[in-house]
């Protein structure tokens, strides 16, 4: 349990607009928290599904928004790929391995704390996670912290990223 302050500000008799804010709060402080303890992560973005920004762990703005919208390409590219089931599924994560840092791009749910979001669609938004790591980073921890934080968003994430039993992200 966090004993981050705007985490208990997510339920209860707040006004929409203040609960919105407090789960965005509580958000960018575990994608901070997630990035300075990770080992070999240097930066973490939370992006739309349409390649905007949400939010990110002190990345330079410019530079955030160019990610966003290349991990939304590699995110929807991922997703089109026909897979030897003969069915498009979209990929659980995909890694890109270079020669100065790893990225990895994992889905990350669907979110009702952006309400001022173009591409909000009845009150959620899709999300994406990107993050980016040291070239030395061990590959498996990053991916495993990823998927335990795209869990700690999912209070703030009324559609969170489920796997069924075939092992297919729905």
């Amino acid at each position: 349990m966090s004993t981050h302050p705007a985490m208990s500000n997510v339920t209860g008799d707040t006004p929409a607009s203040a609960t919105t804010s407090g789960q965005r709060e509580s958000m960018v402080w575990l994608l901070r928290q997630f990035a300075s303890e990770t080992p070999g992560v240097t930066h973490a973005v939370l992006i739309s599904r349409d390649g905007l920004r949400l939010l990110d762990s002190d990345v330079d703005k410019d530079w955030a928004d160019e990610l966003s919208a290349a991990f939304s390409g590699v995110a929807s590219l991922a997703a089109n790929i026909t897979g030897p089931s003969g069915k498009k599924r979209p990929a659980r994560q995909v890694i890109i391995e270079r020669d100065d840092c790893l990225f990895f791009v994992q889905s990350a749910g669907r979110s009702a704390a952006f309400d001022n979001h173009p591409g909000n669609e009845r009150g959620e938004v899709d999300t994406i996670l990107a993050v980016i790591a040291s070239r030395d980073a061990d590959a498996g921890t990053v991916g495993f912290e990823m998927g335990r934080l795209v869990q700690k968003f999912a209070p703030y994430m009324p559609i969170p990223v489920r796997v069924g039993t075939g092992g297919e992200v729905r």
